[in-house]
């Protein structure tokens, strides 16, 4: 059809049916399609963003990087070709780079709210949540009635620390959109719902209408949850996260044997105390691990309170640089193959790549915080590279922390959170969290310090200076004002970490009585004392 028209002709036919495939979520057409106009014209930056898009949305990175990189130096005044070009290098874990090719395309005039849209995203990835919320306004401001930009907008102000915002930006994504099913549920975790104000019967009546959907009953089940659990009904709130977590256990296809594979293959590549091989010096790392949903955040706020040091949120980054260096490719965060290979790795240039992977951002104080709780499994890989970083566990009663990762929706797309579906797998999670830090204890003594949350709620003053001393900080008052650090939080506890210490949450488990039976014997035949 298209042999016949004289070559600019030719080319534009293609890139519009280029677009309109995209348009269609068909990365292969759109790909073949850009391929013919790059053929025809390999310095036509069109084709190369076509080709780079299309590689983005099928998983070629590298592909990706290599035409989007084309049609931004090609058209270096393209703010859609820049963000998309940064956009691939935030998919490839280059996040230096990544931030400052965003800060190019964010300076470039742009009216196209589906590039800001792109540039928030990619600010997002790179922990920029200052700089993702400026982009996400900008996209709302010029397209009000953009579902995608007022639900993003809505998430950076809860990270920001702006609950009332946050609410009505999620008010007006439910408004151009009621299908727009996270919502829901992150609406209902900026504030506790009361007897007055509440979306119970809102989300009732549309979980009755999308019984066969699987992605709005996992949220709506979800949010049901939260709400009933603050207006006091346990009962139904149960009901809900347990409808909610079954339905997305059908797609996430979790299998507790891994983990406990992941914890065997550690113990055998760490069997024992040995001498502190050649590593990196840094002391600027500080991790805080542990279970999710048992205090990292908070610890992280208390010390990233402190003049000296930056948070720099949950990185993949360590994960990431000991895949790169070992040659192993895995889907999952730490294949036992990978452990069993980790004698083969270069420690001090491990411990280097990691602290350069977190560049430019923990270049402005003398710390930073990595706090990917998950990182308890890579304890022996920090201490062999990086012998002078700090490593704090946090620790929290297991039924509480098991409630508690039961309670919250994660993302089904996350590497990590795939337990998180079935209250008994949390359990079974919980018990190699826990035989994963005994045995760090034995091995590794006195590198890490086990601190638990309920303690520092107790006494946080004794419990800062713990973390302060462990860290050869010196003391500073902020830390005992955690509640006021301005600085983003980009985690489930975003709300709960910008109020004062609070005990309500202590014990929350016994008031679900015998619901929970069957995950406290499953942790009492482990070992695991749940009363004393």
């Amino acid at each position: 059809m298209t042999t016949s028209l004289e070559p600019d002709s030719q080319i534009d036919l293609l890139l519009q049916q280029a677009e309109v495939a995209m348009q269609a979520h068909d990365p292969a057409t759109t790909g073949a399609l850009a391929e013919r106009v790059v053929r025809l014209r390999p310095d036509h930056p069109g084709g190369h963003y076509f080709v780079g898009r299309a590689s983005l949305d099928l998983g070629y990175i590298g592909r990706a990087l290599e035409h989007l990189q084309r049609a931004a130096s090609l058209n270096p005044k393209s703010a859609t070709y820049t963000a998309h070009f940064a956009s691939a290098l935030a998919r490839a874990s280059r996040t230096g780079e990544a931030i400052q090719v965003a800060n190019i395309a964010a300076a470039l005039p742009s009216e196209d709210s589906a590039t800001l849209l792109t540039l928030g995203s990619v600010y997002m990835r790179c922990h920029a949540f200052e700089r993702a919320h400026a982009a996400f306004r900008r996209a709302a401001t010029l397209a009000p009635k953009d579902a995608a930009a007022r639900f993003n907008l809505g998430v950076t102000s809860t990270f920001l620390g702006s609950p009332d915002l946050a609410e009505v930006e999620f008010n007006a994504c439910l408004g151009s959109r009621a299908d727009f099913w996270r919502a829901y549920g992150l609406r209902s975790r900026l504030r506790r719902q009361t007897v007055e104000r509440n979306h119970v019967a809102q989300m009732q009546g549309l979980l009755a209408k999308h019984l066969d959907d699987d992605e709005a009953k996992t949220e709506l089940h979800s949010a049901l949850g939260k709400e009933l659990e603050d207006l006091g009904d346990l009962a139904k709130a149960f009901e809900h996260y347990t409808a909610s977590k079954l339905t997305g256990a059908s797609r996430v296809g979790y299998a507790s044997t891994l983990d406990r594979a992941r914890v065997d293959a550690m113990i055998r590549a760490f069997p024992e105390r040995h001498p502190q091989p050649k590593s990196y010096p840094s002391n600027e790392p500080i991790f805080v691990v542990g279970m999710p949903r048992s205090g990292t955040t908070l610890v992280e706020r208390i010390l990233s309170s402190h003049p000296e040091v930056h948070s720099a949120g949950e990185l993949p980054n360590f994960g990431i640089q000991v895949e790169r260096l070992s040659g192993v490719a895995t889907s999952d965060m730490l294949s036992p193959d990978l452990i069993d290979r980790c004698h083969e790795l270069d420690w001090e240039r491990l411990g280097l790549r990691y602290v350069d992977s977190t560049r430019p951002q923990t270049t402005n104080k003398p710390r930073f915080i990595d706090k990917l709780p998950h990182n308890f499994l890579f304890a022996g890989f920090i201490a062999n590279a990086l012998p002078n970083a700090r490593i704090i566990c946090l620790r929290r009663h297991p039924m509480d922390t098991c409630l508690s990762n039961f309670r919250e929706l994660f993302s089904e797309d996350s590497p990590l959170h795939g337990y998180s579906f079935d209250l008994l797998d949390i359990g079974r999670f919980y018990i190699q969290f826990d035989r994963m830090m005994a045995h760090w204890r034995k091995v590794l003594p006195g590198r890490i310090l086990e601190i638990s949350y309920e303690e520092i709620v107790a006494d946080q003053e004794s419990c800062s200076r713990r973390l302060l001393a462990h860290c050869e900080l010196p003391w500073d008052d902020a830390c005992l004002r955690f509640e006021q650090n301005p600085a983003a939080v980009a985690t489930a506890s975003t709300v709960q970490v910008r109020e004062p210490i609070y005990a309500t949450s202590i014990g929350r488990w016994l008031r679900y009585g015998a619901a929970l039976q069957p995950l406290e014997q499953l942790l009492n035949d482990a070992g695991i004392a749940t009363r004393t």
